[in-house]
């Protein structure tokens, strides 16, 4: 019996998720009358990663990317801690570079991303020695690049999405991505625009209940030259990102007000309150990269320099605030903020400028090897305003050198490699105390050279099977958000939210084993030691509430995790037929399952673990439809940082039908997310002093809609995509117009 069931498992594990995607073009080679034909998965496991395609799943396309980054089996996304996935903070990279925001700002800079503008996603959950220390646990890159094509092609990509919550709201993208090549280079322009009616339902103790409209406007555009200088390649690379949103909130709260227009002088009042929020974010990105190739393809060369610059506003304003003073119902609540415009103007610009050179080539090292080494200089400026007073200067300066080794021996794959990183942090900060006088002070510096080591070796076991053990140490400087003394969220007379830019780096210290086969079925241990943590604390003092990042001075974080494809034929089929491999992988019924199990370790913070569960099934309906269901599921009662989840983080149905037409050219998909309206989030926080709060929110994310992708025919059919060169990975070699260096 236990053989059957091994069985059974391995070969679940071996014919399912080996799917092709359901609109991708074969390539075919013919050899001595064999077909090769090279498909693409829709999930990839791989020793140091694991690889989501984006592109033609409907059921993460259909939305936004932070809406289908939510649906990835393992990944934790809350408002109060951040992304996690499989028990890794991630760090954010976009097209191989890091975004340097987190929490609120990334989410909102994720909602403005159309997810049909996503290629792919990789989850790198063990960064090697080529990628910057700073990447913490583990990195997220979000790849939006396609290749240019011989002849101009173009594809549109539209979305229309609505909810009906206590009224009708609307949310609509649109894209287009042209590609194209002549004999001289070949170009990219990917533009587009979304619009966005959302609604916030949120309690934060007895103090503060709101309800928020929220209208989101976003605008991008990606632009690429490449040009072939021989076997070499110039890229050039021009981003551009802006979302201007409007947040309108109406709030009944309970807090200590100026009495009589005296600000030094509090009391005890219930009010109402009608205000409106103001963000406006820029961001433009500017990349040329050389890549100097050689006649041995293993061999190459890169230079690459970057400059990003980030501008970002936010302010307040309030309609009116009324209410009545506990002791004194016959006091008129007259506040000297009542109908008043900036009650809160802040500002924030970054720029970071940096200059990278990648070599590697391979050496006769055991049965065969690789050796790769380079380096990287960058310098990061970033201020903040509050009323035109600048609160915050940071510098950062970071020059960092790797070295990694690769190599072979019989069944084995080794790596081992070092990363050494000099960081000179410093700043000055500025504020009022409590007397009004300004006060002139610098950051605590951070003047460190560090080491970096990692190590992993895999067995083999057979083809497509293996075994393999990894360890990285990292950091992760604290992101510019969490820095940002300014609150860049809504502010009541309850609520006080304040950046710390004081926080030190994070050291990781990260351990991991898994087994994986057939790129799909894995089982996996991993345990992140954490020195310095960045958490967020939310905590109550009388009838104020704070919101606040301090450092965890140790943290572990236990993750055990399992994923296992179910094809049905299993149910209906002998195994001899099963193993005989003459059907289409792409034509089954399948059931993908996960589970993983998440502990957080805090001195004396008792948290309990919480498990995470995700069944994603694929169902073939007549007339070449096809139905993608995906249900995820976060167990409540565990702790989550400082927090404890009383209601799950994840608890939403998504259904998604598709069907394709023309040739394969139209795919119309309409769905429906989190069908059972499950999906909120109800915390307790566990404060290290201050009395607990609890805190909910909800949003509308129950919302339906379709989505259109149409891929313009080509000048000629036979238009053949440009061979990937572009450096992607330490194992891999893909690219495109689009940036993707690390």
């Amino acid at each position: 019996m236990k053989k059957t069931i091994f069985a059974l498992s391995l070969v679940s594990s071996m014919l399912v998720f080996s799917q092709e995607k359901t609109n991708s073009t074969p390539k075919e080679k013919q050899i001595e009358g064999v077909v090769i034909t090279k498909t693409k998965k829709a999930v990839e496991q791989k020793a140091d990663r694991t690889i989501f395609d984006f592109s033609e799943q409907p059921q993460l396309n259909n939305g936004n990317v932070l809406e289908g980054i939510k649906k990835l089996p393992g990944l934790v996304s809350t408002d109060i801690a951040g992304m996690m996935y499989q028990g890794k903070m991630l760090e954010v990279y976009l097209n191989g570079r890091p975004l340097n925001i987190t929490s609120n700002e990334l989410n909102s800079f994720l909602e403005g991303m159309p997810a049909n503008s996503v290629e792919r996603i990789e989850v790198i959950t063990q960064p090697g020695a080529e990628f910057p220390a700073t990447s913490g646990g583990a990195i997220m890159n979000i790849i939006t690049n396609k290749n240019a094509n011989k002849y101009l092609t173009a594809t549109y990509s539209g979305n229309y999405s609505f909810t009906n919550y206590d009224k009708f709201r609307s949310r609509t993208t649109n894209s287009v991505n042209l590609n194209a090549r002549n004999k001289y280079f070949g170009w990219q322009l990917n533009v587009g625009q979304n619009y966005r009616e959302s609604m916030l339902n949120g309690q934060q103790d007895e103090l503060l209940t709101s309800h928020t409209d929220r209208y989101a406007r976003g605008y991008f555009a990606k632009s690429g030259l490449t040009f072939d200088l021989g076997q070499d390649r110039l890229l050039l690379n021009y981003d551009i990102y802006h979302n201007n949103n409007d947040n309108y909130t109406l709030s009944d709260g309970h807090g200590d007000l100026p009495f009589k227009r005296n600000p030094k002088d509090l009391r005890e009042a219930f009010y109402t309150s009608s205000d409106v929020a103001h963000t406006n974010t820029l961001r433009q990105e500017a990349v040329v990269t050389y890549q100097k190739r050689f006649a041995d393809k293993s061999q190459k060369l890169d230079f690459q320099f970057g400059y990003t610059k980030s501008d970002s506003k936010f302010s307040q304003d309030n309609y009116f605030q009324d209410g009545t003073f506990v002791n004194y119902p016959n006091e008129p609540l007259d506040s000297p903020t009542n109908g008043l415009k900036d009650i809160l103007n802040n500002k924030s610009v970054m720029n970071i400028a940096n200059l990278k050179v990648d070599y590697a080539q391979p050496i006769k090292l055991l049965d065969g090897g690789k050796v790769s080494f380079g380096g990287l200089y960058e310098r990061q400026d970033y201020d903040t305003k509050s009323f035109g007073l600048t609160n915050l200067e940071y510098q950062r300066q970071t020059a960092s050198t790797y070295l990694e080794f690769q190599a072979k021996l019989k069944k084995f794959d080794f790596t081992l490699g070092s990363r050494a990183e000099n960081y000179d942090i410093s700043g000055v900060t500025r504020y009022f105390d409590k007397d009004a006088k300004l006060v002139e002070a610098n950051l605590i510096p951070f003047n460190k050279f560090k080491f970096f080591p990692n190590a992993s070796v895999q067995y083999n076991m057979m083809n497509q099977v293996y075994i393999a053990a990894n360890y990285n140490r990292k950091i992760s400087l604290p992101s510019i958000s969490a820095l940002n003394p300014n609150n860049v969220t809504f502010s009541g007379p309850s609520t006080e939210v304040n950046g710390n830019p004081n926080l030190q780096p994070t050291i990781f210290d990260n351990y991991e084993l898994k087994i994986s086969a057939f790129d799909y079925a894995f089982i996996g241990y991993s345990v992140s030691s954490a020195s310095n943590q960045v958490a967020q604390i939310i905590r109550k003092d009388g009838r104020k509430l704070y919101n606040e990042q301090v450092n965890i001075s140790n943290m572990k974080i236990h993750n055990f995790n399992v994923g296992l494809p179910v094809p049905f034929m299993i149910f209906s089929k002998p195994m001899s037929e099963i193993m005989k491999f003459d059907f289409n992988p792409d034509k089954i019924n399948f059931m993908y399952l996960y589970a993983g199990y998440q502990k957080h370790e805090i001195d004396n913070l008792n948290n309990k673990g919480f498990w995470i569960f995700n069944i994603m099934t694929q169902i073939l309906l007549p007339k070449d439809i096809k139905m993608t269901a995906n249900y995820s599921y976060l167990t409540p009662k565990a702790g989550y940082f400082y927090f404890t989840a009383e209601k799950p983080f994840n608890n939403s149905l998504d259904i998604t039908l598709t069907k394709k037409f023309m040739n394969n050219r139209l795919t119309l998909s309409v769905f429906a997310n989190d069908i059972f309206n499950g999906q909120m989030m109800q915390v307790r926080s566990n404060p290290p002093s201050g009395t607990p709060v609890m805190i909910s929110s909800k949003y509308d994310t129950r919302n339906f809609g379709l989505s259109i992708n149409y891929k313009i025919p080509t000048r000629n059919k036979l238009a053949k995509e440009d061979p990937n060169i572009l450096n992607q990975t330490k194992k891999e070699d893909n690219g495109g117009v689009m940036q993707q260096a690390q």
